[in-house]
């Protein structure tokens, strides 16, 4: 196929191309095209299917440009993942008439983002339909940054009072005591992961405002217990490593006019040996109820560096070959155990004949 593709305004081409055309290179090495660019136009040569994604990617990132927001590497990355799922049956992402694709996007004063892949997207639109969302799936995947940029953009819009921050403290055991500092200074080393989404969504001023006037409150899970939490945003990370008691505890202090958004990979639980996780017994109890949304995220939804999908994949890939291992063993027990059993039994009707 062959496809040409015009864009008018010269001033935005640098941009949409990248230095030394390294967003047409990064499109050619994904989708299998030929991009040539030459002044306001690229032409696109390849399969049909990968032309028409290279051209809604192009296409997308221009939609991007004219908005106001720059084009990174990342963004690049992420229109390609897009159009790569434009004609997949899910609801999100949505394709426009126009062919370019509809984005979902958490805007504040200091950044605006984009989901860069079908997961991101339905994760985005979940938190804006339902009151409590779980975002669940591997490292890298975006669900704990996602979440607190969210919870950001609602709080500068004034449509909620406060956010609440909170994580369980498995390695100091729930106890803080014996660390320094005040409350905020005991924590803040198990909350680092939400203070990136902070820091990338809200000025450092606004930033420190919201901390020491409590709009924007962290707290250990441990001291959650009593309170009604009402027009707030509250986050729980790594809550595959909390007991049934605290996850239902936790669960149960949404308030009036609030969201939960909970995120964890039920596949990576720090709890003692032979503890139930409550991120996995809530999953199971609340599947279907009203109100409630579950994103699964997938090695595909890593947006870091693309080495952490690689190594994402060969740790599941383990985990499944080592299943497999198991419930075979399993099966050659149960038949060693049934065969034992017919043996013992045909001796006892020998016996019994004799």
């Amino acid at each position: 196929m062959h496809v040409v593709l015009a864009f008018d305004d010269n001033r935005l081409i640098g941009d949409l191309f990248g230095q030394f055309d390294q967003n047409l290179a990064l499109i050619e090495q994904r989708l299998g095209v030929d991009a040539v660019a030459r002044g306001n136009q690229v032409t696109l040569r390849g399969a049909k299917a990968a032309c028409e994604q290279a051209r809604i990617t192009l296409e997308s990132l221009y939609d991007r440009l004219q908005k106001g927001h720059e084009v990174h590497p990342g963004d690049v990355d992420g229109a390609i993942r897009m159009a790569e799922t434009a004609e997949a049956q899910k609801p999100e992402p949505k394709v426009e008439p126009q062919s370019r694709m509809a984005f979902a996007q958490i805007t504040t004063r200091r950044k605006t983002l984009v989901a860069r892949t079908a997961s991101q997207d339905a994760y985005i639109r979940a938190m804006d339909r339902a009151d409590l969302t779980f975002g669940v799936g591997p490292a890298g995947t975006g669900k704990t940054f996602l979440a607190v940029a969210y919870a950001a953009a609602l709080l500068e819009k004034g449509q909620i009072d406060r956010m609440i921050l909170s994580r369980p403290a498995v390695e100091a055991g729930e106890r803080l005591g014996f660390l320094p500092g005040d409350m905020k200074d005991k924590v803040d080393p198990y909350l680092r992961p939400l203070y990136d989404g902070l820091n990338e969504m809200l000025s450092p001023e606004k930033l420190e405002r919201g901390l020491e006037s409590g709009v924007i409150e962290v707290a250990p899970l441990a001291f959650m217990r009593g309170r009604t939490l009402s027009n707030a945003v509250v986050i729980l990370d790594e809550a595959q490593n909390t007991t049934s008691m605290q996850m239902k505890m936790f669960l149960t202090r949404l308030g009036e006019n609030s969201k939960m958004i909970v995120t964890g990979d039920p596949s990576q639980v720090d709890l003692p040996r032979g503890q139930v996780s409550g991120l996995k017994e809530a999953l199971r109890l609340l599947t279907g109820i009203e109100g409630v949304s579950r994103i699964d995220f997938t090695e595909s939804d890593v947006v870091r560096h693309e080495l952490v999908a690689r190594i994402v994949h060969a740790y599941d890939e383990d985990g499944r070959q080592r299943s497999e291992r198991r419930m075979i063993q399993q099966t050659l027990q149960n038949q060693l155990h049934k065969e034992s059993a017919d043996i013992e039994a045909n001796r006892e009707e020998v016996s019994i004949d004799e």
